[in-house]
């Protein structure tokens, strides 16, 4: 289920916490009474450390004190007034049994996950990631780490008081714009929504370097969540000699853009594999300076999280001219396929499709085919001739829209005639590329 205890993310007026009936709103269930705080949460193992819940971003927690039988009598627990009427998006992370959220004009506030209590609240965050933040504690326990995204940089707070660490870096913080192979001044855009992962004393970062031509390239990296020393660096937009080259023009390493993870990164900890769904290329909708397969833009990429090398990887569409990014954080499960049990890595894409393959091997446990789809009509362009289809699995999303999806609420008569014969008219039908207006 998802996680118990804590709201989904804050609203506007308050973040609030639910408890089981029985007890007064503002108290602790009894069983799990604090004796300092976060204790109640520690006691019931209800830490959510990671933006997903945990390294698998699965937003699953089991917790059996909530039943199909009482979890409609929830109450409210406690409630932390956020003071402002921003619009918080931000997830909250409960770690050793403080909640880290966003609040008060867009403070970093840490609160007794158990009561609600305040117990340090640092200015001056507008900049962070809107979905998280990560944290890490040393294997003693006694250095515990937030490492967040702001804008262009990477920061290390101390999450007993929130105040930066200095030796992270320089001066406590890292500047995302390098490595990348551009001009720092260039990259105008460089945080991704997601604040990355954590594995081991690694923060492993993706990117939304922007859409537009001229974009910087989405490469991967890792850095030390003690030192901020760069660890590895993966160039998505592959670079002489490296695998995937030959499937852009021979310079596009040197100005082509994205094939960015944005979204979620998903690891595998126990394996120390690393998983990152990736964005198109750019620009996103013309790709006549980027003729080629384009890899590895829009692929499922497994990375052995330690250094960065490819294990394997998987491109979902070929030279993307729809935008249709990889962001879905890749689920971790088993299947079980001829009778014997997989561990497998599940894919969604934003065209509907899912994609399933084993998590170490990279081979898919569903068939899938490249069939044949539109050629472009644009100047300069060259779609690419095939897609891949997964077989057996289901379509998740409308994959184009005919007559027969055209509503027929508040719409007159004449309105319905005239959007039918604009249907009617139009091509439709997935990997159609787009054409000039004539």
């Amino acid at each position: 289920m998802r996680r118990p205890g804590v709201c989904a993310g804050a609203a506007t007026a308050a973040l609030l916490a639910l408890t089981v009936a029985g007890c007064r709103s503002g108290q602790p269930v009894p069983a799990m009474a604090p004796t300092s705080p976060g204790a109640a949460l520690q006691t019931a193992q209800l830490d959510w450390p990671v933006f997903g819940g945990s390294a698998a971003q699965s937003r699953y927690v089991d917790y059996p004190s909530i039943t199909p039988a009482n979890v409609g009598k929830l109450q409210v627990a406690w409630i932390y007034p956020v003071t402002d009427n921003n619009i918080y998006q931000f997830s909250p992370v409960i770690a050793d049994g403080v909640m880290y959220v966003l609040a008060k004009n867009n403070a970093l506030v840490a609160l007794d996950a158990a009561t609600g209590r305040e117990l340090w609240s640092q200015p001056g965050f507008q900049g962070i990631s809107r979905r998280g933040l990560n944290y890490w504690k040393s294997a003693d326990g006694r250095d515990r780490r937030l490492v967040i995204t702001a804008g262009d940089q990477l920061l290390a707070l101390d999450a007993r008081n929130g105040e930066p660490i200095l030796s992270f870096g320089k001066q406590g913080k890292v500047d995302l714009r390098e490595h990348l192979g551009r001009d720092v001044e260039s990259v105008r855009r460089v945080q991704a929504a997601s604040p990355g992962a954590i594995f081991q004393d690694l923060i492993l970062l993706g990117s939304s370097p922007g859409e537009g031509y001229l974009a910087p390239p989405g490469h991967l990296r890792a850095y030390n969540v003690v030192t901020g020393e760069l660890a590895w660096v993966f160039h998505t937009i592959p670079q002489p000699g490296e695998f995937g080259y030959e499937t852009w023009p021979k310079e596009a390493w040197r100005y082509a853009g994205g094939a960015n993870n944005w979204g979620e990164i998903t690891v595998d900890a126990a394996r120390g594999i690393a998983y990152f769904p990736l964005g198109s290329p750019t620009y996103d909708y013309y790709g006549a300076d980027r003729i080629g397969a384009n890899l590895f833009g829009n692929c499922l990429l497994a990375l052995d999280a330690r250094t960065g090398k490819r294990l394997w990887h998987f491109q979902t569409v070929h030279h993307d001219l729809w935008d249709y990014d990889l962001t879905a954080a890749p689920q971790l499960l088993e299947v079980t396929r001829k009778g014997k049990r997989i561990a497998a890595v599940a894919q969604a894409t934003k065209h509907g499709f899912l994609f399933v393959f084993d998590r170490v091997t990279g081979e898919p446990l569903f068939d899938i085919e490249e069939r044949p789809v539109p050629a472009s009509t644009m100047p300069g362009e060259q779609a690419w001739p095939t897609q891949p289809f997964p077989v057996g699995l289901p379509v998740t999303a409308r994959q184009q829209l005919t007559a027969a999806d055209l509503t027929d609420v508040l719409l007159t008569p004449a309105e319905r005639a005239a959007w039918l014969a604009r249907i009617n008219g139009a091509r439709h039908g997935l990997f159609l590329p787009i054409t000039e207006v004539e």
